[in-house]
């Protein structure tokens, strides 16, 4: 949950995971969610308060996970494509043995950021009417956990040993310092580029030998131009 901000929500979102046998909550910039009103809506499932750990930011909460799944209303070029809450099971099929999957829930007044979709892997919507198309945090969490497990785990015959999205966000950010040194970058809007970079490395599902001869490459690119003095003016 990221930056949930009403503690009942938080107790209610417990109580959802328990009903479904889900056990890792990972809050994110949190209110309090030790408080009493947490406890009191979590019932039987209060336990999952005082095992909650907590992150300063989205990235660090994801970073040992191969895949995650933003969920949000609202879609856009800057958040890719939208999967429909169906579609999300049959991504833990993708995973290899011992890999895991999260789910990301944004605030309650206004989701997640276009920043904070495209840290994730992929990115899944729930269909509701126009007139009242938002869903309260708990009861989005309920809709896609028990989605997601509702149907048995099952692994490929031919899944890709997909790197943590940790290890992922070490090459974005090399990428981004060289193309903001060459000029490709514009300063003021960087993500409408690194967003697009994002989904075609995260569609690629890089393992751990392509993503080192990735950062190889990119380190060699950011050694090889530290003398490069910027675009010359005239050029295209």
């Amino acid at each position: 949950l990221v930056e949930p901000q009403n503690p009942g929500n938080i107790g209610m979102v417990c109580r959802a995971m328990a009903n479904f046998g889900v056990s890792d909550l990972r809050l994110v910039n949190p209110c309090d969610y030790l408080h009493p009103e947490a406890r009191k809506f979590a019932v039987g499932a209060h336990p999952l308060l005082g095992s909650a750990r907590t992150f300063p930011n989205l990235a660090s909460a994801i970073a040992d996970l191969r895949l995650s799944v933003a969920t949000t209303r609202r879609g856009g070029r800057l958040r890719g494509e939208l999967l429909d809450l169906a579609q999300v099971p049959t991504l833990r099929a993708t995973l290899p043995t011992g890999g895991r999957m999260g789910l990301v829930f944004g605030r309650e007044d206004a989701g997640l950021t276009s920043d904070e979709v495209a840290l994730c892997s992929h990115a899944a919507t729930v269909e509701t009417c126009a007139e009242v198309g938002s869903l309260n945090l708990a009861q989005a969490v309920l809709l896609f956990v028990h989605e997601v497990t509702r149907r048995p785990m099952t692994h490929g015959e031919d899944v890709r040993k997909r790197s943590p999205q940790g290890e992922l966000e070490a090459l974005f950010g090399q990428m981004e310092k060289v193309l903001t040194r060459i000029a490709f970058l514009n300063p003021k809007r960087p993500e409408a580029v690194m967003n697009s970079l994002r989904r075609i490395h995260q569609r690629a599902a890089l393992d751990a030998r392509e993503l080192g001869m990735l950062r190889g490459i990119w380190s060699q690119i950011d050694w090889s131009c530290r003398d490069w003095r910027g675009r010359k003016r005239g050029d295209d």
